[in-house]
């Protein structure tokens, strides 16, 4: 089955320098080009991609405010990766609690492009060192008015090791981190992290990361 790609982007260089890149690769089908959020609902309710890369400045309708609408319409297995130029984009935050499942700088290499897009085509997510820490950076600066004052009843639906795995999760640690730090394998750690997903209803890690902050579990101050 081939993975289905929405390229949704502002400039018509960038929207074709990404499918010369993706044509070439078995497995990935480029089923349409959208220039603005607008074009990219209609273009995605039209195809149906498995994965958008979706630009975060654009005129009529930027791909915040299309990504909240798209994963808000309820499309099955839809995951949004957001562009970006840079790594440190004043919108990263935004851009996750709307729905992105991860993020991709503009002039990432050819093969760390088709890898991510397999990455976050399989269900999983995409959300870096670096992104993680602009995330709890941008928390700290600016918390989100709909921070909890008490933690939500479904917390109460986790076990002690899965809140423990939460918030390592939150602090920006890798599975293998994790594994190292709680001396379990990787493969527990995996199946922890899909159980917190599954008792929380969150699409993907990235969402966990922002849940954990949102929900009051993690203090940004424990973010170290």
């Amino acid at each position: 089955m081939s993975i289905k790609v929405l390229i949704v982007d502002d400039q018509a260089l960038v929207r074709a320098g990404f499918r010369m890149i993706l044509e070439s690769e078995p497995g990935i089908e480029i089923v349409g080009e959208a220039s603005d959020g607008l074009e990219a609902l209609e273009r995605a309710r039209e195809h149906t991609p498995d994965v958008v890369l979706m630009d975060i400045r654009m005129p009529n309708l930027d791909g915040l405010e299309a990504t909240r609408r798209l994963v808000g319409d309820g499309h099955a297995g839809l995951r949004v990766l957001m562009l970006t130029t840079f790594d440190l984009d004043e919108y990263v935050y935004e851009a996750l609690r709307a729905g992105a499942s991860g993020f991709l700088l503009k002039d990432t290499p050819p093969e760390q492009l088709v890898a991510a897009i397999q990455v976050i085509a399989s269900g999983d997510a995409l959300l870096s060192p670096t992104i993680t820490k602009r995330v709890i950076e941008e928390f700290i600066r600016r918390p989100p008015s709909t921070i909890e004052t008490a933690l939500p009843a479904a917390l109460g639906e986790l076990t002690a090791r899965e809140l423990e795995v939460l918030g390592f999760m939150a602090r920006g640690l890798s599975n293998a981190e994790i594994a190292k730090d709680l001396f379990v394998s990787e493969t527990t750690v995996k199946t922890h992290v899909a159980r917190i997903l599954m008792k929380l209803d969150l699409r993907d890690r990235v969402q966990a990361v922002v849940y954990a902050y949102e929900s009051g579990l993690v203090q940004p101050g424990a973010a170290g």
